[in-house]
C-alpha cells in the first residue's frame, strides 16, 4: 500500500478461485474498525459476508450480478424513484 498525502487508504486482497472471485475488503479506518467483509463472485450470486462478533455469526447477503450492478449505480445517485430501460 502507498501513503501519499491528500489520498485515500484501503486495503484488500482478490483471489480467483475455480468457480468464483473472493475479494476480502480490510477496515483501516477510524476506531472503531470494523471486520473484514468478503465478496465472494460466482457467475449467478454475489455474496457479502462478515463476522459479527456481538453474535459470534457471520452475517450474509446474497444478490444477484444485476442487484449488485444497481447497488454500485445507487450509491452515486441522489434520492428518489429510478428505473431502467431494457437495453433496444
Amino acid at each position: 500500500m502507498i501513503r501519499r498525502k491528500n489520498t485515500v487508504r484501503f486495503m484488500f486482497t482478490i483471489e480467483h478461485e475455480f468457480d468464483s472471485s473472493v475479494i476480502t475488503l480490510v477496515d483501516e479506518g477510524k476506531s472503531p474498525l470494523r471486520e473484514d467483509v468478503t465478496v465472494q463472485a460466482f457467475a449467478s450470486v454475489v455474496t457479502f459476508e462478515q463476522w459479527d462478533p456481538r453474535t459470534n455469526t457471520v452475517s450474509k447477503i446474497s444478490m444477484s450480478p444485476e442487484q449488485l450492478r444497481d447497488l454500485t449505480i445507487a450509491l452515486n445517485l441522489p434520492e428518489g424513484i429510478y428505473r431502467t430501460s431494457p437495453k433496444s
